[in-house]
């Protein structure tokens, strides 16, 4: 059953149970207040008289006699058109007084139980035309509140279906709207967006809808771009084994051990960039594998810059390690960080040119407020910066700020996303900030609840 129609549904059940109630209510407050009228206009003449008769009954040891009527005494209505009825449990007529008929006093008049020792022992009717005249008042005037009240209760129910309906209608148009949109969505129209016609719920579902579908837009370019990368990548080192091949295959010649030197090249890159596609894949899926022990990161990294400074100084860029702090113990894995900074370093000597710096700072952050804090790398370089709309992607699997730059030069453009992926495997963020002609300087920020002084 559709939204609109269980809405209209709940709206009609509900209208018609307030209108039954109305009525009912109207129909009960107008009864008891002609009651109330009546008791207040004749209520004690009645109550003397259920008095004495049930005194009658009480001193002639529970019976009644013939001389009933003596009961009453000078209670007893004398002349005009009142009268008074008296009947037995079993409806049996005991005492009646008055001209009016008697079943005209029943009907007409004010009735009272008599009880005696908890029993009912008999039924005193009252009457005269007041009582009648109220009675009667009791009897028409909620009928014909209740006649007034159906046209009234059938027009306001008409009225109030149509209301809902439209009111529903209103509601759900915005989930019509959308509607087709998701459908869309689901056929692999990815970047499809829904019209936000509100500023409620409604619309905020489609808000996020859209958000929804540009996100998976851009996923879709993505993998296909990933796709067409990693065939790109794949294709180079093949088509050169292959062309090698070939012709060693069609010249007959026997291959020289030399000959075989680029094939092996080859089948290096191709063995690498094969490894690095499934340390990523694992990264980005949560599941790389760590293998956790203390590592002294200050170490790590001296070692790091140890190793490429023969590099540097041959390239006549100064290299050079700065400890802001005392040396730090995390529980990490030292191989997968040995891999980020030595990544993020030999990117920095790589764009460096002569005459510049690099520095790789070791840095302690205070969170503050009982929070752990970090422990902070910065790999900074003097080289020509990276333009602002390479920022957002420089992170991201095979992209190249030099579009022009050669692939046997610079690699496959895994390493920035793979020491990402090694990063916030441990935990960790890591960023960029540049400027065009001044520099570059990537920051690792790795949680100190994993660390320890080593003088602890």
């Amino acid at each position: 059953m559709k939204v609109s129609r269980k809405l209209f549904l709940a709206l009609a059940a509900f209208i018609l149970a307030m209108c039954v109630l109305f009525g009912l209510l109207t129909h009960w407050i107008v009864r008891a207040s002609v009651e109330a009228a009546v008791d207040s206009t004749r209520g004690e003449v009645v109550a003397s008289l259920s008095e004495a008769l049930v005194a009658y009954y009480r001193e002639h040891g529970g019976a009644w006699e013939e001389d009933a009527a003596a009961a009453l005494g000078d209670r007893a209505p004398a002349g005009g058109d009142t009268g008074i009825l008296l009947l037995s449990p079993d409806n049996e007529v005991l005492l009646h007084q008055g001209p009016p008929a008697g079943t005209l006093i029943r009907r007409l008049g004010i009735r009272s139980t008599l009880r005696w020792d908890g029993q009912a022992i008999g039924s005193l009717y009252y009457y005269d035309p007041d009582v009648a005249m109220l009675t009667k008042l009791r009897i028409g005037l909620p009928i014909s509140i209740l006649t007034l009240l159906v046209p009234g209760a059938i027009l306001f129910i008409g009225i109030g279906l149509v209301v809902a309906w439209r009111l529903s209608r209103r509601l759900t148009a915005a989930l019509r709207q959308l509607m087709p949109v998701i459908d869309r969505l689901g056929r692999g129209e990815y970047g499809v967006q829904a019209p936000v016609v509100t500023r409620d719920e409604y619309g905020q579902v489609a808000d996020a809808f859209n958000r929804m579908s540009r996100l998976l837009q851009e996923a879709e370019a993505s993998r296909r771009q990933w796709v067409a990368d990693v065939a790109h990548e794949l294709r180079t080192p093949i088509t050169v084994i292959r062309g090698q091949l070939d012709l060693a295959q069609h010249s007959g010649d026997p291959v020289d051990p030399e000959s075989l030197l680029p094939l092996q090249d080859e089948l290096i890159r191709l063995t690498g960039l094969v490894d690095d596609l499934h340390q990523l894949s694992l990264a980005e899926a949560g599941k790389l594998p760590l293998e956790r022990q203390p590592t002294d990161l200050a170490l790590l990294l001296r070692r790091i810059v140890d190793r490429l400074a023969p590099e540097a100084e041959h390239k006549g860029v100064r290299l050079a390690f700065r400890c802001g702090t005392g040396a730090a113990l995390l529980t990490a894995d030292p191989n997968r960080l040995t891999q980020v900074f030595l990544n993020l370093t030999v990117n920095a000597l790589r764009y460096t040119p002569r005459g510049g710096q690099i520095e790789v700072e070791l840095l302690e952050e205070d969170a503050g407020a009982g929070e752990p804090g970090s422990i902070v790398v910065v790999v900074s370089d003097t080289g020509p910066g990276i333009e602002p709309r390479h920022a957002p992607h420089i992170f991201d699997r095979f992209y190249r700020t030099d579009e022009a730059r050669s692939r046997h030069s610079g690699g496959a453009g895994l390493g920035l996303a793979i020491a990402k992926g090694f990063v916030e495997a441990h935990a960790g963020t890591i960023g960029m900030s540049s400027v065009v002609g001044e520099g570059t300087s990537f920051t690792v920020r790795l949680p100190r609840a994993q660390a320890r002084c080593c003088s602890d």
